[in-house]
């Protein structure tokens, strides 16, 4: 009878709870979002890459008051917030801003399990946007400042017997200081979306023996066929014994126990490597134990890779996975969702987003300044995808020092206490997720955002971490460091000259950003919904999405080792995204676009020559007028000027110009053309025009465009290949390049 009383009590606990939870107002839901409740709320276990079997999982309803920055704890709450969606999210049941001048506090209560009566308990906190302080029954257990690195307390000394209260609070200046934000503002527009403020991930509990693992680090070594793993630990001895299963497939293929040490190395022979299209994951209990009792005992998982840089046939340096070159074809993936913000709706929800890009024919991720829970990495993992993982940005906004204009000679000077908090956090992200094989390339910095002291930030991310890439930075104010000469060009595509580079590869690390407005699935119908280019058409996003990757492809042949399109998903007001915003509508279909995506996977074959020049920073002559010039001047002669500067263009104004091409009899086998123009822009081969474009804005590098299609149009000999520029939109140095390719 007691037993079945306490499970009708427990059931209409359960049931009052949901009663006090109902998403706050949104402007869009996912399915996902639509059936959160407080009783499903991200109850997966949190950290896979380490995993204990006894935990309990503290999200769910907890208390909430929003009191003003220096208040004491408040004497009571204003209602309840679900954990661990973040105030500001619909998810949440709140939906309220939260300013400066205020903090959050919360509240929750809860138990600790008898049968841990003999444990240490650690209290985890897997992000808090931005700085944390926690009582424990009324007594100060830590603070911790920072918004998405994980941080945990021991909790021991400050139980009570029977029940405990959590109290924490919770402050964020948002954009209103340079901490590290990512896009968020308190006024969101344009590329700048809604705050996130105070808890954000899962917050859970661990029994752990005094003598326990803290953190397990495997470093593959695939040219010896070795993992060396790392191990921090507290009150372990040589006097423990340390137990390895390594399994496969099912299988056990390592079994072995030695005495206790932090670092080791276990030979693997006939390993099977990691790929994108092989995600081979070797699954490893580790049990440590003193005189055959079990003191600890944890599940975690490694992969064999290696990531490098390795120079093809031709002499560009090419991203390489396992030693083998391997093209980077992904998303910038910024990791929104309209009803939990930063925090997806559930564990389903995230995985859809990694699935949905392999089916249209992606292999890589650009996880954009934001760190994602743990189990999306694992998910990555185990899914097969590459990522290259953003610091979120920290500075000021706008017409501040702390953003670097593409242009400026020097970087940010960071004040001395802001630069000591952002290498403190980028060093906890990295000791966080460097676990994590999908992780192929750290990116410290984004564009010119917060970027400061960059030869020494790049050194020393590169330095802590040998068996990855760096990126630093991505995009606007190279330094002439990290692995990579990373371009951002809108739509594009370009890239960097690869004779200005050597010994660093050449990737393109944003691009595109077509918007396609899609009806009932906008965030804010009231406001600019924007693409880099908008279209109302499927069948003009889809011309235009085809027609970047025709270009795409041939830049691959001369150098181009990677590419991110920009975006997954429409973010808030932007609508260039893959994706609408809620999930419910993708916009290419899935099968069109790996049928898009696959010639940039094909190999690199063959040659690429300029024409008219003997090399790519050389200077052709390019023959031109700023004056109309006559109805034939496409195919005959005219008196244009000759010169091998770049043309100085005034805004409206117009420029006609050609180069003639002698190929001989032997034809090219691809012929591209690099451009650098603004207007109504128009291209000429033998006098039929082959492409078009109005409005040209291009900005910082050239665009590449692909004539391949127009090779027919060539003759023998003489071939004239002209350009018109109309109605410049600014002033422009004019300019453009011709190359072919032969295999």
């Amino acid at each position: 009878m007691y037993k079945i009383l306490t499970f009708v009590l427990a059931l209409i606990s359960l049931n009052l709870f949901a009663q006090n939870y109902k998403p706050a107002p949104a402007r869009l839901t996912t399915q996902w979002g639509e059936a959160v409740t407080p009783e499903n709320a991200w109850q997966q276990y949190p950290r896979p890459q380490m995993k204990r079997s006894d935990w309990k999982n503290l999200n769910g309803l907890w208390d909430y008051s929003i009191q003003q920055k220096g208040a004491v704890k408040p004497a009571g709450f204003e209602g309840k917030i679900l954990v661990p969606f973040c105030v500001e999210s619909s998810l949440s049941g709140v939906g309220k801003p939260l300013l400066p001048e205020q903090e959050l506090w919360y509240s929750k209560r809860f138990t600790v399990p008898q049968n841990w009566e003999k444990k240490e308990i650690i209290l985890h906190f897997d992000a808090v946007d931005w700085e944390t302080r926690v009582w424990l029954n009324g007594k100060l257990v830590g603070s911790h400042q920072g918004g998405s690195d994980p941080f945990q307390f021991n909790i021991t000394p400050h139980l009570n017997k029977g029940e405990q209260e959590l109290v924490v609070a919770v402050w964020d200046p948002t954009d209103k200081e340079m901490q590290a934000r990512g896009k968020q503002t308190l006024d969101p527009k344009g590329i700048w979306y809604t705050a996130v403020s105070g808890i954000w991930q899962s917050v859970w509990l661990e029994p752990v023996s005094k003598g326990h693992i803290i953190d397990v680090y495997p470093v593959p070594d695939i040219d010896k066929s070795v993992v060396a793993f790392g191990l921090q630990s507290a009150s372990l001895t040589g006097s423990h014994q340390l137990n390895i299963v390594v399994k496969n497939g099912g299988a056990i293929i390592k079994d072995t126990t030695f005495s206790f040490h932090n670092n080791f190395v276990l030979p693997l022979e006939n390993a099977k490597l990691w790929t994108p299209e092989t995600p081979e994951l070797y699954h490893t209990t580790l049990t440590v134990k003193k005189r055959g009792q079990v003191v600890d005992q944890l599940e975690t998982y490694f992969a064999m890779r290696k990531t490098s840089l390795i120079k093809d046939d031709n002499g560009y340096m090419r991203l390489a996975l396992n030693n083998k070159p391997v093209f980077h074809l992904g998303t910038l993936d910024q990791g929104w969702w309209p009803d939990g913000l930063l925090t997806p709706p559930s564990e389903e929800a995230m995985m859809y987003d990694i699935i949905k890009l392999k089916e249209m024919g992606f292999n890589t991720i650009r996880k954009h300044i934001k760190v994602e829970p743990s189990r999306y990495y694992y998910m990555a993992d185990s899914i097969g995808v590459l990522l290259w993982q953003d610091m979120p940005s920290g500075f000021l906004w706008p017409n501040h020092p702390s953003h670097v204009g593409h242009d400026d000679k020097e970087d940010w000077v960071r004040p001395q206490a802001s630069a000591v908090q952002f290498e403190k956090e980028w060093k906890a992200i990295m000791d966080h997720l460097r676990f994590f094989p999908s992780i192929v390339m750290w990116v410290p910095f984004n564009e010119g955002w917060g970027q400061y002291d960059t030869k020494r930030i790049t050194a020393w991310t590169r330095k802590y971490d040998p068996t990855r890439l760096v990126n630093s930075p991505s995009g606007w104010t190279d330094r002439g460091v990290g692995d990579v000469l990373d371009v951002h060009q809108y739509p594009g595509p370009g890239m960097g000259v690869v004779e200005l580079n050597p010994g660093r590869s050449m990737v393109l690390g944003e691009f595109g950003g077509l918007g396609l407005v899609v009806k009932d699935h906008i965030w804010n119908p009231n406001k600019r919904n924007w693409g880099y280019k908008t279209y109302t058409e499927d069948a003009v996003l889809i011309r235009e999405y085809t027609e970047l990757m025709h270009n795409l492809s041939l830049m691959v042949k001369r150098g181009l080792s990677a590419a991110i399109y920009t975006q997954t998903t429409d973010v808030e007001g932007e609508v260039n995204g893959l994706i609408t915003y809620d999930r419910k509508v993708i916009k290419i279909p899935e099968t069109l676009l790996q049928k898009l995506h696959q010639p940039v996977y094909d190999p690199a074959d063959g040659r690429v020559l300029f024409i008219n020049q003997l090399k790519e920073t050389d200077r052709p002559n390019i023959f031109h007028s700023l004056q109309e010039p006559p109805a034939d001047w496409l195919t005959q002669p005219v008196q244009f000027q000759k010169s091998k500067q770049k043309i100085a263009l005034k805004k409206e104004g117009n420029v006609y110009a050609y180069q003639d091409v002698d190929f001989g009899k032997e034809m090219p086998e691809g012929l591209g053309l690099k451009l650098y123009a603004s207007g109504d822009v128009n291209i000429y081969i033998n006098g039929v025009k082959v492409w078009s474009e109005d409005q040209v804005r291009i900005k910082r590098h050239y665009d590449d465009i692909n004539l391949s299609s127009f090779l027919h149009l060539l003759k023998p000999w003489n071939n004239r290949v002209a350009v018109e520029a109309k109605s410049a939109t600014q002033d422009v140095d004019f300019d453009f390049a011709l190359y072919q390719w032969n295999k």
